[in-house]
Formats: structure tokens, sequence, C-alpha cells
């Protein structure tokens, strides 16, 4: 380790993480191509689309479970949670940062260490995304690949419906996360630091 550089993210993290990654982008482009199946405008040629969707969506599940577990075993699981104290404030300097500072060539508020990966209102993101956003895209994708187990009705509707558009407006929203995602990878102390990261597990220190 030197100064500028220390090693940081697991092994296990890194091919969770593009993994996970590939997953979601095969999710969104086949999930969109059956959503807007359109002969005239195809992404994905529509029993294609949905057998790929089928397939990944299940080694989604499979991959999800992997990363609940690990992170639980490893202890990973703490760097999503916001650490006291000034979480309040550092959200808020954050928050600014992301919206201001950043087009300033302020400097970062939040150091990452090896105990704190994460700032505040990416612990907070990543907490919502995981564990809300996920397990209710999953669930409600299985439900759709196995509608005998919905329920007939649902708040009025038929049952497959409201889980229906429950999972379509969950999987929009990931597919905005991963975007914006894409795009604070970015800001690191080059373009490309955060993504070399993710790939070598060394992060590289303003």
């Amino acid at each position: 380790m030197s100064a500028d550089r220390e090693y940081l993210i697991s092994p296990w993290i890194r091919v969770w993480h593009w993994t996970n990654a590939l997953l979601i982008l095969i999710l969104g482009v086949t999930g969109i191509s059956v959503h807007f199946a359109d002969p005239a405008l195809m992404l994905v040629e529509f029993s294609l689309a949905v057998r790929l969707h089928n397939i990944a969506g299940v080694t989604l599940v499979a991959a999800y479970l992997f990363f609940v577990v690990a992170n639980i075993v490893s202890g990973n699981w703490w760097q999503f949670v916001p650490k006291p104290p000034g979480i309040l404030q550092r959200l808020i300097a954050q928050g600014r940062w992301y919206s201001f500072g950043i087009f300033r060539g302020e400097p970062s508020p939040h150091l990452v260490t090896k105990e704190q990966h994460f700032n505040v209102l990416q612990a907070l993101t990543y907490w919502n995304v995981m564990y809300l956003l996920m397990p209710t895209v999953i669930i409600s994708g299985l439900v759709y690949l196995y509608p005998e187990f919905a329920p007939d009705k649902l708040f009025g509707f038929d049952g497959l419906l409201p889980i229906a558009m429950l999972h379509y407006l969950t999987a929009a929203a990931i597919l905005l996360f991963m975007l914006s995602h894409i795009y604070l990878g970015t800001t690191g102390k080059t373009v490309g630091a955060m993504f070399r990261t993710m790939f070598t597990g060394w992060h590289e220190h303003e």
C-alpha cells in the first residue's frame, strides 16, 4: 500500500458487482424489448427476449442470494450503514458537493477508508437499492414467471396486473440508478479511477 493507493475491494465483491451489472443490463434490454414489443422497432426479437429475460432473472436470484450471504459472512454489510456522528450534516454536505461543489473543483467531503468505503449518501442509496428495490423486483419477477402463485385479485384488479406494474416501476428505478451509478463512477481522481478500482480492488486516493 502507498499513500495514494489502498487495496479496498475484495475479489468476491468485484466478481459479484460485474456479474450483477451484466445481468441488469441484459434484463433491462430484454425487458424493454418485451414491454414495448414492436416489429418496426425491435431491440431483441420477442421470443428470444422472453427466454433471455427469464434466464437472466433466475440467475439474478442466485447472484443476489450469494450477495446477501457473503455480505453477512464477510461483515461487508457494515459498509451500507451510515456511521455516526453527524449523519445529517454529512448528508447535506455530500448532496451539496454532488450538486455544486463537484463542478467547481472542490474536494469531496468524504475520505474513502477501508472501514468506510461509501459516503453517507452512497450508503443510504445502496442500502435502499440492494435491500428494498432488488428484493421487490426479484419477488415480483418470480411471481410473474410463475403466475400460479399470484392472487386471483389484488386491490380490485386481476392479481397479476399490480404485480406487473410494481415489477416494471421497480425495474425502471434500478435502471435509473444504474445510469446515475455509471455517471458518478467518473467522479474519482480521474474519469476511469473508480472503474479501475472495481476491476483491481485498488482505490486511488485524491
